[in-house]
């Protein structure tokens, strides 16, 4: 008794989504997540990962087997059959990828605004500055501690939902050719790293003095471009102690591979010490004098 086709077709279709579903979520191609930002990308990404590894295996297994199954018969000289068209197999073929590439451009659309939208990448006037502040802070999220398999400490949370025990952290960065430049306006530090607190959200207000760079930290899955004359906001909340690269990713002259620094996430206590170590002395003697 033959199998119908119907059937194969649908068992094969599972087991391909089955294997795609699996591949995507255990397969790990990212570095590690260090802010807040990662896992709804990750998310995202495992969700592309699924797709495309479904479409692979399923473009390949069906080549292989048309290479198998329809190759040339020895001593067949004939034409091979002429067919003209099917019309179910072209709506179905249309059909497919039209509804993922919808799916796709509504999910990655729904974290794009989730992760603020147009909304923080102008930045005009102090009022704006302290309307996103404002919003940033509403935004933030509710952490707890826990530990790491690898012994780091680590916030975890979700996004959108409320933290108050934790300001917005400010600092200007200065793109230009052929470095990032830090400036904590709060305490007059200016560093060529990043340094951060755990678990505080950190509002980077960043501006070009000469061509566009980009400021792009792939284990915080935070890339924006930095664009002359147009001041720009970058928000995130640090989940993980540790040193992570400051990248340019976009060429912006001769030495733009060099265009490097790191960001450095510090537990609370070591961020104040490091505050206290590099603070300017004029302003370390107006802060100590209340007290003397």
């Amino acid at each position: 008794m033959a199998i119908p086709s119907a059937l194969v077709t649908l068992l094969i279709g599972m087991a391909l989504t089955l294997a795609g579903l699996w591949i995507g979520h255990n397969v790990r191609l990212l570095p590690v997540d260090a802010s807040a930002n990662a896992p709804v990308y990750d998310a995202l990404f495992e969700v592309l990962f699924s797709i495309g590894t479904i479409l692979f295996l399923g473009i390949v297994g069906l080549l292989l087997y048309s290479l198998v199954r329809f190759r040339r018969r020895p001593g067949d000289s004939g034409d091979g059959q002429a067919i003209e068209g099917n019309l179910p197999l072209e709506i179905v073929w249309t059909a497919i990828p039209a509804v993922v590439v919808l799916f796709v451009g509504i999910y990655s659309y729904d974290i794009y605004e989730r992760m603020g939208g147009m909304a923080s990448f102008h930045d005009h006037s102090p009022h704006d500055q302290t309307a996103m502040a404002a919003m940033v802070h509403e935004a933030s999220l509710t952490q707890q501690v826990s530990d790491d398999p690898d012994g780091q400490e680590r916030i975890w949370g979700g996004i959108g939902q409320s933290n108050d025990s934790a300001a917005v952290l400010p600092v200007e960065v200065t793109a230009m050719q052929f470095a990032f430049i830090f400036h904590y306006p709060d305490s007059g530090i200016t560093a060529g790293e990043l340094h951060v607190p755990l678990g505080q959200s950190v509002q980077l207000r960043m501006e070009a003095k000469d061509v566009i760079h980009a400021f792009w930290v792939p284990q915080f899955r935070l890339k924006q471009d930095v664009i002359p004359g147009q001041p720009t906001l970058l928000t995130f909340t640090p989940t993980r102690v540790g040193t992570y690269p400051i990248v340019c990713a976009e060429l912006c002259g001769p030495y733009h591979g060099g265009m490097r620094s790191n960001v450095v996430v510090h537990e609370p206590d070591g961020f104040d010490a490091w505050l206290q170590s590099n603070r300017p002395a004029q302003v370390a003697q107006a802060a100590a004098a209340p007290f003397s």
